[in-house]
């Protein structure tokens, strides 16, 4: 299918949004069923921690390496090539990721599958931008944000009973016929765009985007082996910022460069990027830490984890549908701030819970960071493809994805190395050498101590504890995301709006 060429929008740009929010559900399903799944992998592989969190970081370290690269290459050989070049990347990492038989093939097929996502996700959002002008692109984002909650909703309980009743490896072969959907849906629906201007390949800068975010987020995975302050992580540090630096200032000399820094200079882009990321900061450690606080703490199977956590992005879902009424009364700013503070909230709430408490206040919390995640999540999306000429959409998104999965690696990293220390300094004594490496590995020693019942209990009571402070950090950063986002966002409004003298009245 070609691309459209008439004066009027697109006849089948709804039917190709669907198809579109397919794509995305692939990668959203994922990663949510990925987080059930974390406790049946670990006793299933015999993986650490640290293995866990290799599993998640090895998509992100891929994805945040790649993406500038790959929404490049989808503004200049197509976006459609790259959607399809995506979903089949996917898939197949998928399937491998099935049947790994270790902790260290599942890490690959992870990488294997963040490649797969770097391909589809700049393309999704670039294609939508095109397709729709902007008075219905709140409306197909707001559709586009609202499936992707779905994706949430249906991701945990899929995925819970999927553990239930099969093997682990299932979450992933799952993702498998799905892709083959979309790559069907996407070859007959999607139309072919790219940018129009023929401009020659930024080599040197898609290398020192790939050495720069590669190295941060190698950096942040690194922390809970080696610890902040050690060698390997100061030295990734130091090649990520040198790399930045270099990547700026070859952005800056050369005609043609792969990114345009001077869309930063767009108080609208650089607020929806900053909520973006400092959201991710907060979210991304935050979910990795509750699922296993719903299934080693309070005690729930995999499939009821999944249904428990279903509330939050139902409620993204309903309220989602309901942003452009609000961003049009609040304004985009406003609702940024509103939003990321509710958030904030959602996540205190969490903060406060106990190993006694039970799911109540878990609840709470969910449907408050589901509500705040509603009315943000199109807002800024929204925000930052409308502040971009269209012709550079696929590298604008890809920016976003990267420094997006970049604020979601640091989360995982800080927030999980602060609750793994807080835990191991406040376990019991006794359980043995080894216990202190992950939540199961101590509920397991806990369970042949003296006094079983006492121990586990203290074993979960150390874990609250211990996701408790690192879930009031993971706050901060949201009500800052929340304070930072809104105010760019409203100054970039009042700016875009002509005023009394300008309009000659």
């Amino acid at each position: 299918m070609t691309e459209h060429t008439g004066d009027g929008p697109h006849p089948k740009r709804w039917w190709i949004l669907a198809v579109l929010c397919l794509a995305l559900m692939v990668v959203v399903l994922d990663n949510t069923v990925l987080n059930v799944a974390i406790p049946s992998i670990t006793s299933g592989l015999g993986a650490s921690t640290a293995d866990i969190q290799w599993m998640i970081n090895a998509y992100s370290l891929v994805l945040a390496g790649m993406l500038l690269t790959t929404g490049l290459l989808s503004d200049r050989f197509g976006r459609k090539r790259a959607l399809l070049l995506g979903l089949v990347l996917f898939g197949g990492g998928s399937a491998w990721a099935a049947y790994a038989g270790s902790a260290e093939a599942l890490i690959a097929a992870r990488a294997g599958m963040g490649l797969g996502a770097a391909f589809l996700m700049p393309g999704t959002l670039a294609v939508l931008v095109r397709l729709f002008d902007e008075r219905e692109r709140m409306k197909a984002i707001g559709i586009w944000s609202a499936v992707a909650s779905l994706g949430m909703a249906g991701g945990p309980v899929i995925g819970g009973a999927l553990i239930d009743h099969f093997w682990w490896g299932s979450v992933f072969l799952i993702n498998v016929p799905v892709a083959a959907l979309a790559i069907l849906a996407v070859a007959r629906m999607v139309p072919e765009s790219r940018d129009p201007a023929v401009r020659p390949p930024d080599l040197v800068g898609a290398a020192l985007s790939v050495i720069t975010m590669g190295s941060l987020v190698w950096a942040v995975i690194s922390v809970p082996q080696h610890g902040w302050g050690s060698a390997q992580v100061l030295v990734a540090v130091a090649v990520g910022v040198v790399g930045g630096a270099a990547f700026a200032w070859w952005e800056r000399r050369i005609e043609h460069p792969m990114l345009d820094l001077g869309f930063f200079a767009n108080r609208r882009f650089t607020g929806a990027i900053a909520g973006g990321v400092l959201a991710a900061f907060g979210m991304g450690g935050s979910l990795f830490l509750l699922t296993q606080h719903l299934q080693s703490v309070l005690g729930y199977t995999p499939l009821e984890a999944g249904v428990r956590v279903a509330p939050m992005a139902l409620t993204v879902l309903l309220v989602s549908s309901l942003s452009g009424k609000i961003s049009a009364k609040l304004g985009a700013g406003g609702s940024m701030a509103v939003g990321m503070t509710t958030v904030a909230a959602g996540l205190v709430a969490l903060s406060l819970v106990s190993a006694d408490s039970g799911y109540g206040p878990t609840l709470i919390g969910l449907v408050l960071i589901g509500a705040g995640v509603g009315v943000a999540m199109p807002v800024a999306a929204n925000a930052m493809m409308g502040a971009i000429p269209p012709d550079r959409a696929g590298i604008a998104s890809g920016l976003n994805g990267t420094l997006t999965e970049l604020g979601n690696s640091f989360g995982i990293a800080v927030l999980g190395s602060l609750l793994a220390a807080r835990f191991a300094a406040d376990l019991p004594t006794g359980l043995g050498e080894g216990a202190d490496r992950s939540l199961p590995s101590a509920l397991i020693a806990a369970a042949h101590a003296a006094d079983p019942a006492g121990m586990v209990h203290a074993v979960r009571t150390a874990f609250v504890s211990g996701m408790s402070g690192s879930l009031l950090i993971g706050a901060g950063a949201a009500l800052l995301g929340g304070i930072t986002s809104g105010l760019l966002l409203r100054r970039g409004e009042r700016a875009a709006t002509p005023t009394r003298e300008t309009v000659g009245v």
